[in-house]
């Protein structure tokens, strides 16, 4: 058990090197940095995801497998600015579709 001390808890240095490759691992499954550490606070019945988070940001090593490499940020850029051009183009196409719905609605002469 973890013994209580002045209203916080204190966790063996075991669990959160636990903790730590929890969230490597989940992260490396495809989860977000944050929900992995809230998970990991779940299951390894931690109080918080943000006390985990401090122990991710102290471990260096695991710290740096867990930040995105440099390929993995430049296709996020990439993917941002596909999805910021489809959705200008999926509002060009939206402002054409009601012109027309309007055209064929309007009474002929």
């Amino acid at each position: 058990m973890n013994p209580v001390v002045a209203g916080s808890k204190r966790y063996s240095a075991e669990l959160k090197r636990d903790a730590v490759t929890l969230v490597a691992e989940l992260v490396e499954q495809g989860s977000t940095e944050w929900a992995a550490m809230g998970k990991a606070a779940d299951l390894l019945g931690v109080g918080s995801a943000e006390t985990v988070r401090q122990w991710v940001r102290k471990a260096p090593t695991v710290a740096a497998s867990v930040a995105p490499s440099s390929s993995a940020t430049e296709e996020i850029r990439r993917l941002k600015k596909e999805n910021a051009e489809l959705k200008r183009a999926n509002g060009i196409l939206k402002a054409a579709s009601a012109f027309f719905a309007a055209e064929i609605d309007r009474p002929h002469r």
